[in-house]
């Protein structure tokens, strides 16, 4: 029999999702192993500690840089860093499981670039918005806000569906307002946190991203400003 026409029976991962997952979980994967004593030495007992330390993202930094003008290499980079330094390996795992879903929606069709743009840049938005109107005094840690950035642009291809068969795009967000009811009642259970102020900036980020970064989507925007 011929393999010509042989369709997989589950669809395979985009390359781009599935490093991602392997970064993230391998930095976890050594801090838990480091913990344990068995890789690295006891110094390895505190490496999520170090991480923490050397690259979550910080308001309380970001507030100095803005007040002082400037910009070291080893501060900024924590917006882009702090979503791979999980807080435990829980953590990971669901932000490695979000990624497989979302990002393996996002990245077919968007393509791996856009996606790993979205991941990344919907992190930045998350940690500015965290930082800028809150000025908290703990770290932002974790890829929450990432994550969200890919629901922000699977969002958008559901509303952007919806709005081509005619129905009710306002059903696109429903999937957001479930998680974040779902925030606001582990809040009142366990206390509140502003971490949702992240992860909302980052659903935002995503979202306003994919205008942009969806096949035609420049295109698209470019005409509208010519015909106005």
């Amino acid at each position: 029999m011929s393999s010509e026409h042989y369709t997989p029976p589950v669809n395979p991962l985009p390359p781009v999702v599935v490093a991602l997952v392997l970064f993230i979980m391998g930095i976890e994967l050594a801090f838990m192993l480091g913990s344990r004593g068995l890789v690295g030495g006891p110094s390895a007992i505190g490496w999520r500690l170090d991480a923490i330390q050397q690259y979550a993202f910080s308001a309380e930094i970001f507030d100095w840089m803005v007040q002082n003008g400037r910009w070291p290499f080893e501060h900024v980079i924590r917006f882009v860093t702090y979503p791979f330094v999980s807080a435990n390996f829980t953590q990971a795992i669901f932000v490695c499981v979000f990624v497989l879903a979302m990002g393996k929606m996002v990245a077919e069709v968007f393509g791996g670039f856009s996606m790993l743009l979205i991941f990344v840049l919907s992190g930045i938005g998350g940690a500015l918005i965290y930082a800028v109107p809150l000025d908290p005094s703990y770290p932002l840690i974790g890829g929450f806000p990432s994550v969200y950035g890919l629901i922000g642009a699977f969002t958008w291809l559901l509303w952007r569906k919806l709005s081509l068969v005619g129905e009710n795009q306002a059903r696109a967000f429903q999937l957001i307002a479930v998680l974040m009811g779902i925030q606001f009642l582990f809040g009142l259970i366990f206390g509140a946190n502003w971490d949702w102020v992240a992860d909302l900036g980052g659903f935002a980020t995503g979202f306003g991203l994919s205008f942009f970064l969806a096949p035609g989507g420049w295109a698209r925007i470019v005409g509208r400003i010519r015909r106005d």
